[in-house]
């Protein structure tokens, strides 16, 4: 069965979907989580994951993967940590193999060169390549977690292009996706009258481009 919603947000890219976030005053940009190639595309529901610091004997960091449906965005919560990854290459064949639509990391992630060869979507903070086990664990999966300072909450929209990611929670997501449905719809036009030989100014005016990202209730 299609995701109607998803199909919609697939279509947009970030810059206009974070427009129309900041119309509707949500805070859905994910500061610094950036795609390991500027080539990344990924549009999927956040299927999300907590880390932590490792006990004494130390827990999983990755035996989780079986349970995620294809065409879900991974999403994992390391904390922003620098200084060891979560993701690797085993967890990207696998995600590979079972249709997973990408995978977000506040943190880092290693192995980089087969996700690119893949092609398959990673965004992170950056990579390195020293492992997380037994240095931090599993906490808690599906629950609402923290991904560059934008809360992310199972099930919402997730959203990544070359310019980074975008998360839309599920509560507002036909609001944020009809202001950037309408924000899109005005650019074009701007372009195409630009080309056509208005002046910028005018198209601009035409068109209310000045409004377009004015404060409006998500509601």
């Amino acid at each position: 069965m299609t995701d109607k919603n998803v199909e919609r947000a697939s279509h947009m890219d970030t810059a206009t979907l974070s427009d129309a976030l900041d119309r509707l005053g949500l805070n859905g940009q994910c500061y610094k989580i950036k795609p390991r190639s500027s080539d990344f595309r990924m549009t999927g529901r956040a299927w999300t994951l907590l880390y932590g610091p490792a006990s004494s004997p130390a827990g999983t960091v990755g035996d989780y993967i079986d349970d995620v449906a294809p065409g879900s965005v991974i999403v994992l919560d390391n904390g922003g940590r620098d200084n060891v990854t979560v993701w690797g290459d085993i967890l990207t064949e696998v995600a590979h193999k079972k249709g997973i639509a990408g995978t977000v990391i506040d943190g880092i992630n290693r192995d980089v060169s087969l996700c690119l060869a893949l092609g398959y979507p990673i965004y992170s903070r950056e990579n390195w390549m020293r492992t997380g086990k037994d240095r931090v664990q599993v906490e808690a999966t599906q629950v609402p977690v923290n991904i560059g300072d934008a809360r992310v909450c199972p099930g919402d929209l997730m959203r990544g292009d070359a310019d980074g990611v975008v998360v839309i929670p599920k509560a507002h997501e036909d609001a944020v996706l009809d202001a950037a449905e309408e924000i899109q719809v005005a650019e074009d036009a701007i372009r195409a009258s630009v080309r056509e030989g208005m002046s910028l100014r005018d198209a601009r005016e035409k068109h209310r481009y000045h409004q377009l990202q004015t404060r409006r209730s998500s509601t």
